[in-house]
């Protein structure tokens, strides 16, 4: 284990919190143990508390609902996903773009919103963009491949790299990296950007919309690619909650570059004065 994983006793209090949340906050319906109380406990203490997921199946605001019914009332300001990261990319960088999502609703809803022009012909399409797609079909497949590899026009980038959405029980649903494979199989075409953590892109939206400071904010989640190297890539500090697809094992075999600040058995250990709570 690094030396650099300290005891949960000596955790700081930090002026903001960024959770990440299936995995850390919930398992499908159900908030995960302790997290009522951490959530409840910071807004007490006038902390900066929002929330981040790599999930692009899901608008804010349908977080936040959830959220709000699961107990834990949240405005829909105080979450962000994928999704803006990506459509704040495709604006600043190919505005005029014609873009041929593979996703769900919400990405072609969050990319019509932002005036995307949105394309299926593989002669015009200027951007693929792959992403989390349970309706992912050969018809799909092929035209990001004519785009991509036929007319070698298009460019290829990726709503979030990971690879699977955990469920509870353990079980998970195959996510945007799945479908990013199989177009890099047949096309040989490298996606070029990888939206959400572990991308800068997302931490900017949030300091600029919220005011945190990375430099005094920690972020909390369960995955050590995403969530732990995002916290590295941004100046935050990071701490891993071993609720979601992360054990032990893992933990134990990981890189430098993956190894947390923090270890969790469970999420209200943040708080020095409950490290002891069961």
């Amino acid at each position: 284990m690094s030396e650099n994983i300290f005891d949960t006793a000596q955790i700081p209090a930090f002026e903001s919190y960024v959770f990440d949340l299936d995995g850390t906050i919930y398992l499908g319906e159900t908030l995960l143990p302790g997290v009522q109380h951490l959530i409840e406990t910071l807004r007490e203490r006038a902390r900066r508390v929002v929330f981040c997921s790599n999930n692009p199946t899901k608008r804010p605001d349908e977080y936040a609902d959830k959220l709000t019914r699961l107990g834990l009332p949240t405005p829909v300001q105080d979450v962000y996903t994928s999704l803006a990261a990506t459509v704040s990319w495709i604006r600043s960088h190919m505005p005029t773009a014609q873009v041929f999502p593979i996703g769900e609703q919400p990405l072609t809803d969050a990319l019509r919103s932002a005036g995307i022009t949105l394309c299926d012909d593989p002669e015009r399409i200027d951007l693929v963009v792959s992403s989390y797609d349970r309706t992912f079909d050969y018809r799909k497949l092929q035209i990001a491949f004519d785009a991509l590899w036929f007319h070698k026009r298009a460019r290829l980038v990726t709503t979030n790299p990971d690879r699977f959405c955990p469920f509870p029980g353990g079980r998970g649903e195959p996510d945007a990296a799945c479908i990013t494979a199989a177009i890099t199989a047949g096309t040989q075409v490298d996606c070029e950007a990888v939206f959400g953590k572990p991308s800068k892109d997302l931490l900017e939206i949030i300091s600029a919309e919220s005011g945190l400071n990375p430099a005094t904010s920690v972020m909390v989640g369960d995955r050590l690619s995403t969530d732990v190297v995002f916290a590295r890539n941004t100046g935050m500090s990071s701490a891993l909650v071993l609720t979601g697809e992360t054990n032990r094992a893992m933990l134990s075999a990981a890189p430098s570059g993956q190894r947390p600040d923090f270890v969790l058995d469970r999420i209200d250990h943040l708080l020095d004065d409950d490290f002891v709570r069961n």
